[in-house]
């Protein structure tokens, strides 16, 4: 049983300023139905608010492919794999397959500390803390359920750090930043989430969506792909 962490949250949040890598995002696989996108640290999910937030991973594949419609997001300072869909049919069969949960994302992080036991599940409830959008934060009272497994995969014991894989087994916004801060092992980089010592860590946050298997929406075939974590 975890103990539950005081937040670091004190600190003001920090400048919203957006400055996006530039290139085209690779696409690791692409058919009929849909495209699986490797998006880069940095880069929004879809457009934000206002004229200076308009570029993102799906303004930027709908120039290429302009039926593909976003299915799921990661958030900004998070890479990795995206699925999207081509047309409205094939976004509503997807979306369906994750509301059902059939769809397994697997992500890998690195993190402050060394998580005990190495192998788990953290189930603390999440809720939005609306004084501080865009922060989450665990309420036991009105927080919805969230899941999230994990797997120690390396410690290194000259800096105190863990590699980990993770698996969400709900879909909370930030859920695993806030997972993994609540527990005393917040995600290397974190800007909204770390105590200053693991922000300043890392020149990112070291948190990236490595592993999407689903069934395909036509064929009904598994289908998984992989991305390696940058770092």
């Amino acid at each position: 049983m975890f103990k539950q962490q005081k937040s670091p949250l004190m600190r003001p949040l920090p400048p919203l300023i957006y400055a996006p890598p530039p290139g085209e995002p690779d696409i690791l696989y692409q058919d009929d139905a849909l495209l699986v996108i490797d998006k880069p640290a940095g880069l929004l999910s879809v457009p934000g608010r206002g004229p200076a937030n308009a570029d993102s991973l799906a303004s930027r594949v709908q120039t290429r492919f302009p039926d593909a419609r976003i299915v799921h997001r990661l958030d900004m300072a998070t890479s990795g794999l995206i699925l999207m869909a081509h047309g409205a049919e094939m976004e509503r069969r997807l979306s369906i397959a994750f509301q059902h949960r059939t769809v397994e994302k697997r992500y890998v992080a690195v993190v402050a500390g060394r998580p005990t036991p190495e192998s788990g599940e953290i189930t603390l409830p999440l809720i939005a803390d609306w004084p501080n959008r865009p922060r989450q934060k665990v309420d036991r009272e009105l927080g919805k359920p969230s899941l999230t497994g994990y797997t120690v995969l390396e410690y290194d014991s000259g800096s105190n750090t863990s590699r980990v894989e993770l698996r969400p087994h709900t879909g909370r916004t930030h859920q695993l930043r806030v997972h993994l801060q609540a527990i005393g092992h917040p995600i290397l980089g974190d800007e909204l989430y770390a105590d200053d010592a693991a922000r300043l860590a890392a020149p990112r946050l070291m948190l990236h969506a490595t592993t999407l298997s689903l069934r395909h929406p036509l064929t009904g075939e598994p289908l998984t792909l992989e991305s390696p974590p940058p770092f």
